[in-house]
């Protein structure tokens, strides 16, 4: 039979032909050791000039498209294309990888470039967003991204002058970015008036900020910031490919093949034209350019590589040359010389000479070449053509011998016959042509047979055959030179072949995968004397088989380096070499053959050796030798762990029950149990499926895992602690080499699960786990932080073990399913190598010896492989059937295996020591139980304290004495689920039964032993004891019962009826007299246990059985069944009753496990769609009812459990369904068994008294009662407010029509000719330019804001520099107001509305601000309020907005909470933007998280009805709710603040304005009624620990909303704020040194003397938007503002701040002074509107004509009239002269929708008003009708102009307002300038007019407003309209 291994001579890459010219830039550079370092397909080369070496990194799995050289240059950092594709950092001297970044960018890698020091890598990818990523490369980690933009980004560059600043350019854009915490923020460069918008392809950065930019039209764009300053024209003559800066300048290269040289100030030093020189030719283009010294290196479009030395520049070097653009598809080799032939769609064939490396000749022919042959004595060479032709030339001048065209289509091969006389060639016209050679290559026969395109031809030795294969996958046969078909198979048998390159045939059958008919083989070639095979396909895979090569699916080994498809092989004449050529890639390959006998001295040699996967695992052949797989390993290899329901989806199921629940709300739930309990022992231990999870701690006790629980066993006491952190089945576990902390890994839904893991032993500090995703994940953590180092996919076949070597921590090794991998961390990734074998085992275990490179592994056959590095030194027999588990001695080795054997070894594995057999014979007395069986397979194995530890797969732990005895110490069920439990009626007993088909007795007293253990012939469900202890009776899954004597277990009785499970089985009270056995075919049988009859059926369940109870007279059943019926029948004859649901509850039941019952509604939790509650059990005091659920929660009621979602305490310890729980016979005990977890759990049961010492250590209920303390109504705003994300808002008003910008023009009917003779047109405005000169303003900068955001915002006003300035924010403006001065400064980095604000207490951190605002995906700013440097952006994942933040102790970490729903939290390294901890919070509103003023890991959130506890423990969260049972009628209420006291002690204002006193996490006392309305703030002082509290409450004598505490808020002093309000509100509060800063609902901020109460109100704001109105005086420097909160304010701009107010009782919407400034006029939103005097504020006259709101009042310039429009399409127009009644005098007509503005003309005479339908119409005043004239309307002077419409101004409308409008305008005083507000919050400046659409911006900048409406919607007001 044919050897179907892998061949042993291996290929070596030794030359690279060719550079990627195409569709890449910037790939080529000088290393430090002065070698050239490229790419090539899928290669990196480095290639040394002076020794004509190359080198080749291997890393990638696709084409490389970009490389960056490292500042030091001797890294290289590569990226490739593909679908997962990653970023190689490698060394450019040993071609090693030193880094892998991955799992960031798909599609590809388009450019990267390192910074100044090296540190960072950016990368730039091509998914459709253009990804931009900054990478701390040496750890593989993200430090930011980006989306780059919407276009392809050609180039990306760190600024090398500036820190943290990049730039990045491409189609159309320029983009300078800026670094900040974890986020980057771009800039667009403005190209204005200096140069075209052009597509920027490459780019510099010089100091000063200057970058240089080559574009596509040749011409160089020098940038200054982010504008551009100015161009140097004619650079090159069309686009710069590529400019590369050095220490003596800049080059450029570029399209016209011109390289140019430019000084450090880009001032031209000289132009070197390739095209001119010997080597250029015409077309000639320059994709690359890098200047060093005297030298540089240009890399072309056509795949050339040149070297110019500057002094010499007219005779550049041509260093390397490969194929240009277009498939290569030819290759011959020279019968007799080194050389290879290629042809390619480039339409040149070029001689290669294979030992020179280098292109000895080339010729340029008429079409694309697509195959070529050298004749058999080497003078001719033939080229097939794509266009049916074909040429002859001679070899050695390339002269033409003969041009012959017979076909149309393309020659895919022709071949010379071994005697020399004939051509064939075959073409895709389905037809062999053969050709005379001596007769001038004429026609001599023709072959025709196949039906589809020829692709592989091979003569036999005689010339006499031709054999052919054609695109259908047909072998024919010929007969020579006629070209007859050879149909006969016999006369072809003794045809020796002369070469074979065909794909088809018995002799190649093995390179096909098994059961594929894929043609994706392109090529292969035979090496006769070597006897292999090489072939090449379209994955970019050479592979290597045996010839021949019959069997399919044979094994190989491969090698990468193409990268697509390789059309062509060939080995060359002597077959030293194989040549390989690469359609897409076009490069030729050169690989060295090293035959069996050298590949063994060679294997030191060659460093890529290693990076080539040599024993594919791909080739799946059936090898005759496989072993027998060994039933246990078969069975784990496939285990699944899936679960129903995971715990992770718990959130979104209970949001779909919050509705159910508030209709519940009503009615009073009950409350939880008082007493608890608490978990006391578990019987059981996970041997079935997991191995080596067993270890001494330094004490010397136990810790293994079972279920979800990790549990460390003292064995000298018989007890155990538990570890309960986990919520799913451990499924592995690892300890630390010091051996005090133990790592456990579970199922988890997301990466399914760890398989194994292991700590390194060195320092202990990493971590490295397996996840059992279907390519088995490695990922090494560096565990205290919690940090991922690394990450690589494992294998296909699943992985058993991992194991980091204990003294180098970057290597580890893992070993599994016919796999030996040793791998080493490479930055973010890991690179592996298989250890070297023959074939490789499926290995069951592994350990490191005692010398770094040496590790010992056992395989699944029995042997022990010991290795050095990754080479099998020898193998050892140590056991018969699989090694499961090895343990590393000082001097040896103990091994375990399923033979039940432990063995220990020396040192070598060279002798057996001694062994010991697992046998009850050798049990010592002092065993905790029996074994179930002799010899045990072995699953773990650990040493210590003079012991060995052993788990076996039955679950039990047993220890062994060096000197033979053993000891059992625990034992549990093995594999199969157990349900059947039941505890004895008066002794502390308990039986279990379980599908492992055992039944066992387990004592529940001290010595937690089992007693008695028997083998069953089926599996059992169910068991019960008698009423007297004596009997147990034990229902089977085969439908079939016994009843066993309690003691001995021996069979009493045993019945068979049913074909179904038994489910559940009694006994009846008292006597016992009858047995109930219920079936899984739905009936229940009933048997007289004397008589061993069956004397009943229950009949008409409808399905399976699930729980059974008797009543206490033994007369009658109730039945539970799995359709959710509760059924009654009666005894013993089996008849059905219905009894009603008031009358079940008075009968006395001996037992209840049932589910179903109105006396048990509330035990089924709001989820139960999914989760089924499984069982349940009564205390005997009919007190407590405990159950047990699918979520492997046990949880403890309150019984009767009447109303539905009763509170309860619940437990996690099983990890799957809790399948039984029972009380113990006294009510001490609860057992409760799990499942598939095959745990008996043991729990004592806590009554109240001796809790209280004891912290409670359930969780509540989930749900938390309604009755929170009251509605308020703030609170509710403030929980439901909607944030309105500026990006994403909409129009303010309800607009409709054609936008303006939008509108077509109609032509004027008088287009006056450009010279008129008419007057002069008038002005547009009339302007009051009172002896000014006319100046336009340059430019706005905010100067003052007036506003304070504290009606939905907390906690957001505090003192900065010991009380000098305080800060607070409004809209999205932070402001810092320097109390002495009154002057503010402003931050304006933040986009939308800032929502929370704190500052940083520590000294190391003075002054620095955390800022969070709203947003689709809001960013948390960290900022200087001195000098408003942002020091850091974190960009969050909490969608819609970011609503509290809160610097820890040390001022280093930052806490912020989401409006997310799950309202996450996360925490931060706020100063390297990195995201340490992040998880969802609560389903409900979280208001505030604050840390602990003394911990970077403890806080505290609350909100909604909670309060939760949080540590943070690595990157995990870890919480606790608040608990409140210590305190009787405690209720959970809606908290809203909290504050912090020593010892532990955190204090929380409610809604009800009580204050809970917390220690730790249990409420130990209430402050009632600290206000009488919700406590909004508190705020704890750090330097003397007083706390003051702001909230809602009436101001009286005693008390006011501020209060001071003392530290334990025992006593308070009330402050009055001097507001004038009715109810006083207090949202932020700080303390400072004598002063309390106060923040309020109304927008005021007040400073409060401590000692004297004296309030100073210090800013001031309108309560509640929007505000509308706003009118400036028409002389002085005050205006006006009007808003929804019913309030005019008067603002003085000069003094900065509020003169005056007056309440009007209803919304106002406008407001406007008259000409004089002595009146003012207010419009209302209910249609009134009112007239008041300045100096008096009395009401001059006030009307109301309309009914809805009044959009817009205007008084006429000469005083006179007074027009006021409203919502109701109208204009009023009242004469002011007829006095104060106000009679309408007329109206305007006919307007076709909803007023905006109105201006009146200069004269009076008209008024123009700007309507929602985007119409600007102009009516007479006061006669109301409408002009439509053009002419008179062009010809009248407005006195002002407020319309957002007209042509005037249609270049205020820009391209984006298509979702928001511009609402408001103003033009300056001047009459030249226009500023527009709009729906996105923006203020722009325009020129007025502004006719041209889209017009030049002067500033273009957000004013911070959230909304800046008309007027705006915050309650700010920006400063003087001009500055």
């Amino acid at each position: 039979m044919a050897d179907r291994t892998a061949p042993n001579c291996h290929l070596r890459l030794e030359w690279v032909y060719g550079y990627r010219g195409h569709q890449c830039r910037n790939n080529l550079y000088y290393t430090a050791a002065k070698e050239i370092v490229y790419f090539v397909a899928g290669v990196g080369v480095v290639y040394n000039t002076r020794e004509h070496k190359q080198k080749f990194y291997l890393g990638h799995n696709d084409d490389i498209i970009s490389l960056a050289l490292h500042p030091e240059r001797v890294l290289v950092a590569t990226g490739q294309v593909g679908k997962e594709p990653y970023i190689c950092v490698w060394d450019s001297y040993t071609v090693q990888t030193v880094s892998i970044l991955k799992d960031m960018h798909t599609h590809g890698i388009a450019c990267l470039a390192f910074d100044l020091d090296g540190q960072c890598l950016v990368s730039v990818g091509l998914d459709s967003k253009n990804t931009i990523c900054v990478w701390d490369w040496r750890q593989g980690k993200v430090l930011a991204a980006a989306p780059g933009h919407t276009d392809r980004i050609f180039d990306i560059s760190w600024d090398l002058y500036q820190q943290s600043k990049l730039v990045s350019c491409g189609v159309k854009h320029i983009k300078f970015w800026r670094l900040c915490g974890n986020a980057l923020t771009p800039k667009r460069g403005v190209f204005g008036k200096t140069g075209d918008l052009q597509t920027i392809l490459c780019l510099a950065c010089a100091r000063d900020e200057i970058t240089y930019s080559g574009a596509l039209n040749g011409e160089i764009y020098v940038w200054k910031g982010s504008s551009l300053i100015r161009t140097v024209q004619g650079a090159h003559g069309s686009g710069i490919f590529s400019m590369n800066a050095c220490e003596e300048g800049f080059a450029t290269g570029g399209r016209d093949g011109c390289i140019r040289l430019w000084d450090l100030n880009f001032k031209p030093i000289t132009v070197i034209d390739l095209r001119e020189t010997d080597q250029g030719y015409k077309g000639l283009s320059v994709r690359s350019v890098c200047w060093r010294g005297d030298h540089i290196l240009v890399g072309t479009q056509d795949s050339e590589i040149f070297e110019v030395v500057v002094h010499d520049r007219t005779k550049p070097f041509l260093i390397m040359q490969g194929h240009c653009e277009g498939e290569l598809w030819a290759l011959a080799v020279h019968p007799t010389k080194p050389l290879a032939m290629t042809g390619s769609d480039d339409r040149s064939v070029r001689i290669w000479s294979l030992v020179d490396h280098a292109l000895i000749a080339r010729c340029n022919m008429e079409e694309p070449i697509r195959c070529a042959a050298v004749s058999t004595d080497g003078i001719h060479l033939a080229l097939g053509m794509k266009d049916g032709s074909f040429t002859v030339l001679r070899v050695r001048d390339m002269t033409e011998v003969v041009h012959i065209k017979d076909r149309k289509e393309a020659i895919h091969e022709l071949k010379y016959s071994p005697d020399g006389a004939h051509l064939a060639v075959g073409s895709n016209d389905n037809s062999v042509d053969i050709y005379g050679v001596v007769q001038r290559y004429k026609k001599v026969g023709e072959c025709v047979g196949s039906s589809s395109f020829i692709t592989h031809m091979d003569w036999s030795t005689d010339s006499k055959y031709l054999q052919t294969n054609d695109g259908n996958g047909r072998r024919l046969f010929y007969r020579m030179p006629s070209g007859k078909e050879v149909t006969n198979r016999e006369e072809l048998k003794l045809v020796q072949w002369s070469s074979w390159t065909c794909v088809l045939g018995p002799e190649v059958n093995g390179i096909w995968p098994k059961y594929s008919d894929i043609n994706d083989i392109n090529s292969v070639d035979a090496n006769f004397n070597s006897q292999v095979l090489v072939t090449a396909d379209d994955y970019g895979l050479v592979k290597l088989f045996r010839y021949p090569c019959v069997r399919k699916g044979a094994k190989f080994k491969k090698y990468l380096g193409h990268s697509a498809h390789i059309t062509n092989v060939r080995w060359s004449h002597d077959y030293q070499w194989v040549i390989t050529i690469g359609g897409a890639d076009h490069s030729v390959f050169q690989w060295k053959f090293v035959p069996e006998r050298k590949s063994k001295e060679t294997l030191h040699l060659a460093p890529q050796e290693t990076l080539v996967d040599s024993h594919s695992e791909e080739s799946d052949s059936d090898q005759s030798d496989v072993p027998e797989m060994d039933s246990e390993i078969e069975q784990e290899t496939q285990l699944t762990y899936r679960r129903q329901v995971y715990k992770e989806d718990l959130p979104q199921l209970k949001e779909q029950c919050k509705e159910k629940h508030r209709a519940m709300a009503m009615k009073k739930r009950e409350r939880a149990p008082a007493s608890g309990l608490r978990l006391h022992f578990i019987h059981g231990y996970r041997g079935y499926d997991c191995r080596s999870n067993l270890f001494y701690t330094q004490t010397g006790e136990i810790v293994y895992h079972v279920a979800a629980v990790g549990v460390v066993y003292n064995r000298q006491q018989n007890t155990q602690r538990f570890y309960l952190g986990h919520n799913d089945d451990i499924l592995c576990l690892a300890i630390h080499p010091i051996k005090d902390y133990v790592a456990t890994g579970q199922v988890h839904l997301h990466t399914q699960f760890m398989s194994c893991m292991s700590v390194s032993a060195a320092d202990g500090k990493r971590l490295a786990s397996v996840g059992l995703d279907d390519s088995h994940t490695i990922v090494l953590w560096e565990w205290r932080k919690g940090e991922k180092l690394s990450s690589i996919r494992g294998s296909k076949d699943k992985i058993f073990v991992i194991k980091i070597n204990p003294y180098m921590p970057d290597k580890l090794i893992t070993a599994g399913v016919k796999h030996m991998k040793f791998w080493h961390r490479a930055g973010g990734g890991l690179i592996g190598k298989k250890g070297s074998m023959g074939k490789t085992e499926t290995m069951m275990c592994a350990v490191y010896g005692w010398t770094e490179e040496m590790v010992f592994s056992g395989t699944c056959a029995g042997d022990i492989c010991i290795w050095r590095d990754m080479f099998l030194v020898k193998t050892v027999k140590a056991h018969d059937g699989p090694v499961f588990s090895m343990h590393t001695l000082e001097k040896g080795f103990v091994t375990g295996g399923k033979d039940g054997i432990v063995a220990l070894w020396d040192d070598t594995f060279e002798r057996c020591l001694k062994t010991y057999a697992i046998k009850r014979a050798v049990l010592a007395p002092g065993s905790k139980g029996l074994l179930l069986e002799d010899n045990p397979s072995i699953r773990a194995i650990s040493l210590g304290h003079g012991h060995i530890l052993v788990g076996t797969k039955n679950g039990e732990i047993l220890e062994v004495d060096k000197n033979g005895p053993i000891t059992l110490l625990v034992q549990g069920h093995m594999e199969g689920e157990v349900w059947g439990l039941a505890t004895h009626p008066h002794l502390p007993l308990c039986a279990t039964v379980s599908d492992d088909k055992t039944l066992r007795i387990w004592d529940l007293s001290p010595s937690h032993c089992m007693l008695a253990v028997r083998k069953l012939k089926k599996g059992g469900r169910c068991c019960c004891f008698s009423p007297d202890g004596k009997a147990l009776a034990v229902g089977l899954n085969d439908g079939s019962f016994l009843i066993v004597n309690a003691d001995t277990l021996e069979d009493l009785v045993s019945f068979h009826h049913r074909k179904d499970i038994i489910s559940e089985i009694r006994f009846s009270p008292v006597t016992g007299k009858y047995l109930a056995v219920a079936s899984g075919d739905s009936f229940v049988d009933i048997y007289n246990v004397m008589s061993s009859k069956r004397v009943g059926v229950c009949k008409g369940s409808m399905n399976y059985i699930t729980h059974l109870d008797w009543d206490k007279r033994g007369k009658l059943l109730q039945v539970n069944t799995s359709a959710k019926e509760q059924l009654f029948f009666e005894a013993p004859r089996g008849k059905k009753q219905t009894i009603p649901a008031t009358e079940v509850d008075k009968i006395d039941w001996s037992t209840w496990t049932c589910v179903l019952g109105s006396s048990c509604e509330g035990i089924w939790p709001v989820v139960s769609e999914v989760t089924e509650v499984t069982s349940a059990c009564l205390s005997s005091d009919r007190k407590l009812l405990s159950t047990g659920d699918d979520l492997g929660y046990v949880k403890l009621f309150k019984y009767p459990v009447k109303g539905k979602y009763a509170k309860f305490k619940r437990y996690m310890a099983h990890s799957t369904h809790v399948t039984n729980v029972r009380w113990s016979h006294d009510d001490s005990l609860l057992a409760s068994v799990g499942g598939s977890d095959t745990c008996l759990m043991i729990w004592s049961h806590e009554t109240e008294g001796c809790r209280e010492a004891r912290q409670c250590d359930s969780e509540e209920s989930d749900i938390e009662s309604e009755d929170d303390g009251g509605y308020d109504s703030d609170v509710t705003r403030e929980n439901e407010i909607i944030y309105v994300i500026k990006a994403l808002s909409t129009n303010v008003r309800p607009m409709t029509g054609v936008k303006p910008h939008l509108q077509q023009k109609e032509p004027s009917v008088d287009e006056r000719p450009p010279v008129s003779r008419a007057p002069p047109m008038p002005e547009k405005l009339q302007t009051n330019n009172v002896g000014k000169k006319k100046r336009p303003i340059e430019d706005l900068v905010l100067e003052l804001v007036f506003g304070y955001r504290g009606n939905d915002c907390r906690n957001n006003v505090h003192y900065l520099n010991e009380g000098a300035d305080i800060i607070y924010h409004t809209a999205s403006v932070g402001v810092v107001l320097n109390l002495t001065t009154a002057c503010q400064s402003f931050y304006l980095e933040h986009s939308d509305d800032i929502l929370c604000l704190t500052v940083n207490q520590h000294p190391k951190f003075p002054n620095v601000v955390a800022t969070g605002q709203v947003a689709t995906s809001p960013s948390i700013h960290v900022w200087e309020a001195m000098n408003k440097q942002t020091l850091s952006v974190l960009r969050c994942h909490h969608s819609r907005g970011v609503c509290s933040v809160s610097f820890s102790a040390t001022g280093k970490l930052l806490l912020s909470v989401g409006l997310d729903p799950q309202h996450t939290l996360t925490i931060w390294k706020w100063q390297e933007g990195a995201k340490v901890a992040s998880r969802a919070g609560h389903t409900q509103r979280i208001f505030v998280a604050e840390f602990r003023p003394d911990s970077d890991t403890q806080f505290v959130s609350v909100g909604i009805k909670h309060v939760r506890f949080w540590t943070l423990a690595g990157r995990a969260l870890l919480s606790k709710k608040g608990v409140l049972s210590s305190i009787e009628d405690a209720r959970m209420q809606t908290m809203l603040s909290v504050a912090f006291g020593a010892n532990n002690l955190t204090f929380t204002g409610t809604i009800s304005g009580d204050v809970c006193v917390w220690k730790e996490h249990l409420l130990v006392r209430i402050v009632a009624k600290a206000h009488t309305g919700p406590v909004f703030t508190m705020y704890t002082t750090l330097r003397d620990g007083l706390i003051v509290t702001g909230g809602k409450e009436r101001p009286s004598k005693e008390g006011g909303a501020l209060k001071l505490w003392d530290q334990e808020l025992k006593r308070c002093r009330a402050f009055r704020l001097e507001t004038g309000q009715i109810i006083d509100c207090v949202r932020s509060v700080c303390r400072g040194k004598g002063k309390i800063l106060v923040g309020t609902r109304n927008a005021e901020i007040i400073e409060v003397g401590e000692k004297n109460a004296a309030c100073n109100i210090l800013v001031n704001g309108h309560m509640d938007g929007p505000i509308w109105g706003l009118g400036a005086h028409p002389t002085r420097d005050v205006f006006l503002s009007a808003a929804e909160d019913g309030t005019v304010r008067l603002w003085d701009i000069s003094e900065r701040k509020m003169l005056n107010k007056v309440n009007l009782g209803h919304p106002a919407r406008a407001v406007s002074y008259s000409p004089e400034g002595d009146m003012v006029a207010i419009g209302m939103k209910n249609g009134e509107f009112i007239i008041l005097l300045v100096t008096s504020l009395k009401i001059w006259g006030k009307k109301r004509d309309q009914r809805s709101a009044i959009q817009d009042i205007r008084f006429s310039p000469d005083s006179r009239y007074l027009a006021v429009g409203s919502s109701e399409n109208a204009v009023d127009f009242y004469d002011l002269t007829l006095g104060p009644q106000l009679n309408r005098i007329n109206c305007c007509r006919d307007i076709p929708s909803f007023v905006m503005q109105m201006d009146f003309s200069a004269d009076s005479c008209y008024v123009q008003l700007s309507t929602g339908a985007y119409k600007r119409v102009v009516y007479e005043v006061p006669s109301g009708k409408q002009v439509t004239e053009q002419a008179v309307i062009d010809r009248i002077t407005w006195a002002t102009w407020t319309s957002v419409l007209g042509d005037e101004v249609v270049g205020i409308w820009s391209r984006n307002t298509d979702k928001a409008d511009v609402t408001c305008a103003c033009v300056s005083h001047s009459g030249l300038n226009i500023v527009t507000g709009d729906d996105f919050g923006m203020v722009k400046l325009f020129d007025f007019p502004c006719p041209e659409k889209f017009c030049e911006k002067y500033a273009f900048f957000f004013v911070m407003h959230g909304d800046l409406r008309i007027e705006n919607e915050d309650s700010v007001r920006t400063g003087p309209n001009f500055v």
